[in-house]
């Protein structure tokens, strides 16, 4: 699991109807990934995505709302951080599993 740096503040990032996140990133251009999922961690909301093109990799950012739902992200920047949110969404993954039999 991984992440890529967000250098974006833009409130649109997110398209409600395809789900699905635009990031700028920190060496120029921008890459789309589909929501997997919007958790909570510790406190923190955060956001799950890949690869539009269907890659195996997941990338998780810190996930915002103001005051008018207008969502934003933000990168996570410590490993005891990256590590809590990928155990925690590691733990609803198996949640899910064990639902779903």
């Amino acid at each position: 699991m991984n992440q890529k740096k967000n250098t974006s503040s833009d409130n649109d990032i997110l398209d409600p109807e395809e789900m699905f996140l635009t990031v700028e990133l920190d060496e120029g251009g921008t890459e789309t990934f589909q929501i997997m999922r919007i958790f909570e961690a510790n406190g923190q909301d955060y956001i799950a995505v890949c690869p539009e093109d269907g890659g195996e990799d997941v990338y998780f950012y810190r996930y915002f709302e103001d005051a008018d739902g207008n969502p934003s992200i933000d990168n996570i920047e410590s490993d005891e951080e990256f590590e809590i949110v990928t155990d925690a969404f590691d733990e609803l993954l198996d949640d899910d599993l064990f639902d779903r039999m």
